[in-house]
């Protein structure tokens, strides 16, 4: 399976595989919180998961992070 993510995405989800919260999330990138919000939904649906922990799972496995 191939999962094409952008440089955005992969930031953003550096930061969920390091346990930080939507908000920190946020914070720490300079977006809103519903910004991150849409992102993570959509890494959701292209990694075809249903949790955060299912998504880095697939993430690692992928090698994507």
């Amino acid at each position: 399976m191939e999962i094409t993510l952008t440089k955005r995405e992969i930031s953003i989800l550096k930061e969920v595989a390091n346990g930080l919260t939507t908000p920190q999330i946020a914070a720490a990138l300079g977006l809103s919180a519903e910004t991150v919000k849409w992102y993570r939904k959509q890494m959701l649906t292209k990694f075809g998961a249903n949790t955060s922990a299912e998504m880095i799972r697939m993430a690692i496995e992928n090698k994507i992070i």
